[in-house]
């Protein structure tokens, strides 16, 4: 898929409200893109992201359900196998533990199991990570349990524009896509392509390079590239470092090989995300670069993410477990780069 549409003439709009349009334009587009969740139709889903829809396209195609994850996801499979491309809401990421069984044993082996009879092309949304105290039950950011298991495609947009046009390439591709949008984001605003300005697709798998440097990488994804951005102007203004920012975007399958460009270049690697540090996807980036760039490597890699303990309801001890920039500025510090 290609990116037919351009940054050159945009407006602003919030993340909440790119991924609607996202979900307009490919419900226009394909008769068999449908959506179904909790609380879609008559309320327009739990943070708005669906207003309107069920008024345009009618309740054939925006279908609340029963509170049920497995009924959910187990439906959507069941409709992508017939021939159709159901957009599933999980109201938080957390919850899609209740459909496990649908999403890693059905959804994700189905194609692999019939030889490529059959194919699962499904999109499961999951807002994810913390904000506003919402505690241990409704914050995390569970995508590495989904990275790990083969056969689903895996994406978090950190940006307005990414969450539309990575939204628009998970309802066209022809397999199961979790689609982690983070909850801190819905009201975040960017520069997204005017809607004449062609169809907007962002590619699965190619990673964007928001911030161009020359002595580090800080890669990340979802919300975090936020904080690694500021990380970098904060290291620019005060000590003269001059830190390249790599958004990921998607996280399975990943990119790379931009990844592994940009350490030859500034030959030292920070990699943080909102996640659990233990196991968290951070860890195997680490480990390819090691495997693969440690000619490379002036510095040891250093990694950044969230103890391990639940989430806290408290705001002052979930400030505690979040990664921020000023973190990231530290990390950096410690390795005494020279400018």
């Amino acid at each position: 898929m290609n990116v037919t549409a351009t940054l050159s003439s945009t407006r602003e709009i919030n993340y909440a409200e790119a991924t609607l349009e996202a979900m307009q334009e490919e419900m226009r587009r394909d008769p068999t893109v449908w959506l179904l969740g909790e609380d879609i139709a008559l309320q327009g889903g739990v943070f708005g992201q669906f207003k309107g829809l069920s008024q345009e396209f009618g309740s054939g195609r925006v279908v609340d359900t029963p509170i049920s994850e497995m009924a959910i996801i187990g439906s959507a499979v069941g409709a992508a196998l017939t021939g159709t491309r159901p957009v599933a809401d999980i109201h938080f990421a957390d919850f899609t533990t209740c459909a496990m069984d649908e999403i890693v044993n059905q959804a994700a082996k189905i194609r692999y199991m019939f030889g490529g009879q059959g194919q699962v092309p499904m999109v499961i949304r999951a807002p994810s990570g913390m904000v506003r105290s919402a505690a241990a039950q409704h914050s995390q950011s569970p995508e590495a349990w989904f990275i790990h298991t083969p056969g689903l495609k895996v994406v978090a947009p950190s940006n307005p524009a990414d969450a539309k046009g990575l939204l628009k390439a998970a309802i066209r591709d022809n397999n199961p896509v979790l689609y982690f949008e983070h909850k801190a984001l819905y009201q975040v605003k960017g520069s997204v392509p005017e809607l004449d300005a062609g169809d907007y697709i962002v590619p699965i798998g190619v990673a964007a390079i928001p911030r161009k440097g020359r002595h580090i990488s800080l890669i990340s994804y979802s919300a975090t590239v936020i904080q690694a951005l500021e990380a970098a102007r904060i290291l620019a203004e005060e000590d003269g470092i001059e830190a390249e920012v790599i958004d990921l975007r998607s996280l399975w399958p990943w990119d790379k090989e931009a990844v592994l460009q940009s350490l030859k270049k500034t030959k030292r690697a920070l990699i943080a995300h909102e996640a659990p540090r233990a196991a968290g996807f951070g860890a195997e980036i680490a480990a390819t670069l090691a495997e693969e760039a440690f000619d490379y490597l002036d510095a040891p890699i250093a990694r950044l993410g969230a103890p391990h303990v639940p989430i806290p309801f408290s705001p002052t001890l979930e400030q505690q477990v979040r990664v921020t920039a000023a973190m990231m500025v530290a990390a950096v510090r410690k390795m005494k780069i020279r400018v």
